[in-house]
């Protein structure tokens, strides 16, 4: 069958699929299932998958990738179990998918290719959808001419196209180019928009409330672990990618506190760069908030690559926010590490290694708490949090208008007042107030000038 007319689309629901991969010295999976996270991938996207192939490669063949003794066996395989399409773990160039496409007579997809088909079916908020085309229009439109066939009919028959749509002598991939490029700034600025929307309610809420993150892998158990812990009624499944919108809700630690907590979109490895890119603003609340709770998920045989992503994925983040906002005005968020679905470990062994490696690591189960079945880690992860919220303690003394009743209601409430004056319709007081208290203060627009020492410091984080 001619690949023009298989590859159509990049969709797999209830195709037949063949994995491969070419291994490179430096390829990231897990030997010990090396195909299992492309697999769920795969099956997510609605895939059936019947046969695996890969090759140790110390390079990648330019044209194919894997060698060609092994992209004929792969066709032979195919033929085999009737598959109608073959999936990489790792990403091809245009060239390398159509000619493994002429080779084989299947329809090639890259791994970015599948996530990007997942991201579109899971797309369901405006600024979602926004983000998934403009990704889709950057990576994939290069790979998949034969897709745009609403383009191909803004010429007419003959080639002839009409009054603007085509120059003396320009050719068809030219006004493709042309047109994507035009839709391409469409979906930025509208986008755009959205963003800067999203990112001044997010510092707005930053600056009032002490704001946290819920972060890590996919499929970790973070939607169930905020919907245990605050009234969120997030979308969990036992599935990856069950998150693709960030939900953020109040979550109650007790004691008189409240911290907003935000459900965020999980990691994976290998993401394409331009979805990092085009989801950047889902991941604001983690990059702007004051604290993050990554979950790791030690019941999983991948746990130690999915760690090393998820933490290179955060100080990629951090590095990038610090240097779009200035290095000496953004301090990146304290990370609170959390063992997750320690219910599902047949022994603790596993669990013992992660405590040492980690010794401030709090170890727990997402799931609800029962009478029969108490969670305290969800009690020890609250009460970090409460530390965290409080923060320093510091000796200072600041001036508030008579006027901001607010403000000096919250000063001689939570705070430790020792000397108070009354001066030209202001009062100015002494004491020792707590970094949440200042937070709260800066929000009300006091200004908290740090003309003391910090008397206590609070818990410095992971």
């Amino acid at each position: 069958m001619p690949p023009s007319k298989e590859r159509t689309s990049i969709e797999v629901r209830a195709e037949r699929a063949v994995l491969a991969a070419g291994r490179l010295p430096d390829s990231t999976y897990d030997p010990a299932d090396p195909f299992g996270e492309l697999g769920a991938l795969a099956e997510q996207a609605g895939a059936v998958i019947v046969g695996e192939l890969e090759q140790r490669l110390q390079r990648p063949q330019s044209g194919t990738y894997l060698g060609k003794g092994k992209i004929e066996e792969l066709k032979q395989l195919c033929e085999a179990l009737g598959a109608t399409t073959i999936i990489f773990d790792h990403d091809l160039s245009p060239a390398q998918i159509s000619a493994i496409e002429r080779t084989t007579e299947r329809k090639v997809l890259d791994r970015s290719e599948l996530i990007l088909d997942i991201f579109a079916s899971r797309a369901t908020t405006h600024e979602a959808k926004l983000q998934v085309e403009l990704a889709q229009l950057e990576y994939t439109y290069p790979r998949l001419r034969a897709m745009w066939d609403h383009l191909e009919r803004i010429v007419g028959s003959g080639g002839i196209g009409g009054v603007g749509t085509r120059g003396p002598g320009e050719q068809q991939l030219e006004i493709d180019r042309r047109l994507v490029q035009r839709r391409k700034l469409e979906l930025e600025r509208e986008l755009h928009r959205v963003q800067a929307r999203k990112r001044r309610a997010v510092r707005q809420r930053n600056a009032e409330r002490f704001t946290v993150g819920l972060v890590g892998y996919t499929n970790a158990g973070k939607s169930t672990l905020f919907n245990t812990l605050t009234e969120g009624g997030a979308y969990a499944d036992d599935r990856v990618f069950a998150t693709l919108m960030t939900r953020t809700r109040a979550w109650d630690l007790g004691s008189g506190l409240e911290v907003m907590l935000s459900d965020t979109v999980g990691f994976v490895r290998d993401l394409p760069h331009r979805l990092i890119a085009s989801f950047r603003a889902t991941l604001e609340e983690a990059t702007h908030a004051d604290a993050l709770v990554v979950v790791l998920d030690v019941s999983d045989p991948a746990c130690e690559l999915q760690y090393q992503t998820v933490m290179k994925t955060l100080d990629d983040l951090d590095a990038e926010t610090a240097r779009t906002e200035g290095g000496e005005h953004w301090s990146p968020p304290r990370r609170v590490i959390v063992l997750n679905k320690i219910d599902r470990l047949s022994d603790n062994r596993e669990l013992l290694v992660w405590q040492q490696r980690l010794p401030d690591a709090i170890a727990l189960s997402a799931l609800p708490a029962t009478p029969t079945e108490p969670r305290p880690g969800q009690d020890r992860l609250a009460e970090r949090l409460r530390r965290l919220c409080e923060g320093d303690i510091h000796d200072l003394t600041l001036t508030i208008e008579l006027s901001n009743a607010k403000a000096i209601h919250l000063v001689e409430t939570q705070g430790h007042v020792r000397d108070r004056q009354y001066e030209n319709g202001s009062l100015i007081v002494t004491g020792d107030l707590s970094d949440r208290v200042l937070r709260q203060l800066r929000s009300l627009g006091v200004e908290t000038p740090m003309t003391g020492e910090t008397q206590r410091a609070g818990w410095k984080g992971v």
